[in-house]
């Protein structure tokens, strides 16, 4: 089972209880979800979605990177983006045994799902057989112009 820290639920069922119980107009608090997650997947469905995903949950560059090569390379191919960029999450040699990664998704409207994956092994860059990026991720990450 994937948890945040119990620091991180306090700060939010602090922030919870200001909002509903007390009625106080503060900004709920927004988990450090890189405490629960090595490795994010987030629906490549276009620049300014992901440049708000990573904004609101406050992720790096290498975490989004997945996503963002795989919009770049592919496009938005829709539900299976979130399949490409684990794949490059693969291929680049990032996922270690116990590693959690989790993919988020979304559809039309408000519309969203999410997995949570943990690797039970590190995945060797020599099992790639059938990985979309096989033989291609050293020519990722590319420059990508705002």
């Amino acid at each position: 089972m994937v948890n945040l820290p119990l620091s991180e639920q306090i700060l939010f069922l602090i922030s919870l209880v200001k909002r509903k119980m007390f009625k106080l107009k503060v900004k709920p608090y927004i988990p450090d979800f890189k405490l629960a997650f090595e490795h994010f997947c987030i629906h490549a469905g276009g620049r300014a979605v992901l440049d708000e995903m990573q904004k609101n949950l406050d992720l790096k560059d290498w975490h989004m990177e997945p996503s963002r090569m795989t919009l770049h390379r592919f496009g938005n191919t829709s539900s299976s983006s979130l399949w490409y960029e684990m794949a490059y999450t693969e291929a680049k040699g990032r996922v270690k045994a116990g590693d959690r990664l989790w993919q988020i998704a979304f559809g039309s409207g408000f519309k969203c799902n999410s997995a949570v994956w943990k690797a039970l092994r590190a995945v060797s860059t020599e099992e790639m057989t059938g990985n979309a990026w096989a033989g291609s991720t050293e020519d990722y990450p590319v420059k990508i112009v705002q």
